[in-house]
């Protein structure tokens, strides 16, 4: 990964629970002008230790969640915007400028990356999952997205100023909640989407993505009955 002489334009928040293998890849493909901040979730096989040692900020949140290690990746951030994209090689880094050029230029306030998978990338339980998840955004809050893309951007102060609460799993959709009911303009771009490196420790089991749909069921609810 090229070390920044500039402050960066962009900082990419990855969270990492056990990573090692595909860190290298995502760093290495890290665009110019983009910081990678490596949030260690209580990794045992040395995340941490290969991200420092390849150049990366390291941020550790032992508080087990992704919404957690998101967050604690976007309060460590200093960019004008961040990114978040999972670090487990389904994602290209290479694909951020797309999805973070509409926040940079003004055309935007949040973007994500709408996931065209190749065979195989998805369980078929996620991607009914999460269909079902876009089309409640859809119809009951107007949101005119396909995918909950881990892939996505949005200026930093904005996004501390949403308030977002939740610390486990419902972290990507309370994101998409509350910029929709604050008036965001949010737009997708389509981006690749590959079979990650190792088994996801959310959604690689159905019980991880049952406690993944449970916790962004309980977001749809709390902002349908005025809560959120």
């Amino acid at each position: 990964m090229r070390e920044l002489l500039e402050p960066a334009a962009v900082d990419v928040v990855l969270p990492v629970l056990d990573e090692r293998e595909a860190i290298p890849w995502v760093l290495e493909r890290m665009p110019e002008g983009y910081r990678a901040i490596v949030v260690d979730n209580g990794s045992r096989d040395g995340s941490a230790e290969v991200a420092a040692r390849l150049g990366a900020r390291v941020v550790a949140e032992p508080r087990r969640g992704f919404g957690a290690a998101c967050y604690a990746g976007l309060a460590a951030a200093t960019a004008p915007v961040v990114a978040f994209m999972d670090c487990d090689a389904s994602l290209d880094p290479a694909d951020l400028p797309g999805v973070c050029g509409p926040v940079l230029d003004g055309e935007a306030d949040l973007v994500l990356g709408a996931r065209d998978a190749e065979a195989g990338a998805q369980p078929l339980r996620n991607r009914l999952a999460n269909r079902y998840l876009a089309r409640q955004v859809r119809r009951g809050f107007g949101v005119p997205l396909t995918d909950l893309g881990p892939m996505r951007a949005a200026r930093r102060e904005a996004l501390l100023g949403l308030g977002m609460a939740d610390r486990r799993s419902g972290w990507p959709l309370e994101m998409v909640l509350r910029a929709g009911s604050a008036g965001w303009r949010i737009a997708e771009r389509p981006v690749p989407y590959r079979a990650r490196t190792g088994r996801s420790k959310v959604t690689g089991t159905l019980g991880g993505t049952l406690r993944a749909v449970k916790d962004m069921r309980a977001q749809l609810a709390r902002f349908k009955a005025g809560q959120g």
